[in-house]
């Protein structure tokens, strides 16, 4: 399986959405925590994610009910976890730390997730190769 075993945050305020990308995650041999609907329950569950085997990527929707992913995708970038950020919009994040994260457009097919997080989990991208 493309994601066997791989520990990836999800993060999404739709809960259809969160769902298919869960669903998604699962069927691809990954271990999903949340997912998480507010920047609130996505920054505790890194909290609780640090302590028990860490995280290898993350997938956020760029905009939680009017609130912004940013804190969390800076918490991600402190301790160098890749993410994806997801987006029905065009939309900010896009200057400054979040500038060179990988987009995923919604609505988006399911390959198009596994192909940026196999980029991402890559050893070389990790090293910023």
């Amino acid at each position: 399986m493309p994601l066997n075993n791989r520990r990836i945050l999800v993060v999404e305020d739709e809960a259809m959405v969160a769902l298919l990308v869960e669903d998604e995650l699962i069927d691809l041999g990954a271990k999903v925590l949340g997912p998480a609907a507010s920047v609130e329950d996505a920054l505790a569950l890194l909290t609780a994610a640090a302590s028990d085997g860490g995280l290898d990527a993350a997938v956020l929707d760029m905009n939680l009910g009017g609130e912004s992913v940013a804190p969390v995708a800076d918490a991600l970038l402190r301790i160098g976890v890749p993410f994806v950020l997801m987006t029905g919009y065009d939309e900010g994040l896009g200057a400054g730390p979040h500038e060179g994260v990988p987009r995923l457009q919604k609505p988006f097919v399911p390959c198009d997730l596994l192909d940026l997080l196999e980029g991402l989990l890559r050893p070389a991208a990790r090293l910023g190769a």
